[in-house]
């Protein structure tokens, strides 16, 4: 039971983590204080569930409980009194014990995707940092830890736990309201926002860490806050981009793991498993989004993802194309991780070895530290090459360097096909 228990909890915590912390936030307006309350949640979870029993409603027990504690931090402090009284009336009196599972406020749950638009929008204030206003979002909305985002920006550890406290206090200190901004200025926050629902649904669907290399519910709740966003910005083309990117990517997803979850690649997925009708409304709002004749970088992967996702084969997949695309999005968002994906391109439209010059030439610049797909690809290509002494030198680097178990299964079995070569 135990077991079975910490297994919710886990569950539990990637699908209600984020509705929490928003609720507390807007709740108590100290973002220390809802991280800790929520995490006191869980525990209690741990603690109370093995003996009295799983709630029907999970998310719910927890938020009843992140909310009594909140509650209880706020009476003992002085400071606290106003607050308590803007509260007091969606809070219980008294008990700030664990509730009993069919003792819940159902209530507690309600409005949770306006706190969550709100969160973000807090985050992604332009008093902060860019990499901050990202980096706070995927801390507080997902509950990824230190490292977790770390990796994801390819910063040393101890700089992304500055960035957060630097990022909270300035949130603190400069009063910024906990709200979903008026129209006008919406547009200012466009990249911010933009950018933390992108990592959202990459984290999702390739974790950076774990047992399992998916995460349906971080791709869920991305698809979801990118619909309502480009409900809330209708013109802007870059959101109607990264909607179409994230759908086309998310209509596959039945295809990209086998049945022990592991990696399936792109050209050896059963299509007719891809979400035919997912793949056509993403096209749609991307044909509209590219008749502005405002491409940004968005807009330019999901053009990306939708060569892939029409073609009726991998063979009949439009490989130049692709490579002239990543050419364009290499002009407007250079970075060493589309380098990387424009090399694969390259390689596929023009032969391995046109490829792995431009690998070779990204590995010289060492812009990639401990990024398992460096090697992975460069192995890959030295494979097609028939140089398997090198190749394997290169998928044993990924190995090592590769952080979900999935990932690592990959890897070995290609490792072990190299090496039988």
């Amino acid at each position: 039971m135990t077991r079975e228990v910490e297994q919710l909890v886990a569950r539990s915590f990637q699908e209600s983590w984020g509705q929490i912390v928003a609720t507390l936030i807007g709740m108590t307006g100290d973002w220390d204080l809802a991280e800790e309350c929520a995490q006191d949640a869980f525990t209690a979870a741990l603690e109370a569930w093995p003996s009295r029993g799983v709630p029907d409603m999970p998310g719910a027990w927890l938020m009843s409980v992140a909310r009594n504690r909140a509650t209880d931090v706020l009476r003992r402090r002085a400071t606290g009194a106003a607050k308590l009284t803007e509260v007091a009336v969606s809070s219980s009196e008294g008990d700030v014990e664990p509730p009993e599972p069919d003792d819940i406020d159902e209530a507690a749950v309600s409005g949770v995707a306006d706190d969550r638009l709100r969160l973000i929008f807090t985050c992604c204030h332009p008093a902060l940092p860019l990499e901050a206003q990202v980096a706070l979002t995927l801390r507080t909305l997902v509950g990824l830890t230190t490292p977790e985002i770390a990796r994801a920006f390819l910063v040393p550890e101890p700089t992304m736990a500055q960035r957060l406290v630097r990022a909270k206090r300035k949130i603190r200190n400069a009063h910024i309201p906990y709200r979903v901004p008026p129209a006008e200025i919406l547009p200012q926050r466009t990249t911010a926002v933009l950018g933390v629902l992108y990592l959202l649904f990459n984290e999702g669907y390739s974790a950076t860490s774990g047992a399992l290399l998916v995460r349906n519910d971080l791709m869920v709740e991305a698809v979801r806050l990118a619909r309502l966003l480009s409900a809330l910005m209708p013109e802007e083309c870059e959101v109607a981009g990264l909607l179409a990117l994230l759908l086309m990517h998310d209509a596959r997803l039945g295809a990209r793991l086998d049945e022990l979850g592991d990696l399936v690649t792109l050209e050896a997925q059963d299509r007719t498993c891809w979400d035919s009708d997912q793949i056509a409304e993403a096209t749609v709002i991307l044909r509209d989004a590219m008749e502005q004749s405002r491409p940004g970088p968005y807009q330019i992967q999901a053009a990306i993802v939708a060569c892939h996702a029409t073609a009726p084969s991998a063979t009949a997949t439009d490989w130049s194309q692709i490579a002239a695309l990543y050419d364009r999005l290499a002009d407007v968002a250079p970075s060493p991780v589309v380098e990387l994906n424009r090399a694969v391109a390259v390689a596929m439209a023009h032969g391995p070895a046109a490829g792995l010059a431009i690998v070779e030439s990204l590995a010289a610049t060492q812009s990639l530290p401990g990024y398992h797909l460096l090697p992975a690809v460069r192995a890959d290509l030295l494979r097609r090459l028939h140089r398997s002494g090198e190749a394997a030198r290169y998928y044993d680097e990924a190995l090592s360097l590769a952080t979900t178990d999935s990932e690592r299964r990959f890897l070995a079995r290609r490792l072990a096909e190299t090496t039988a070569e």
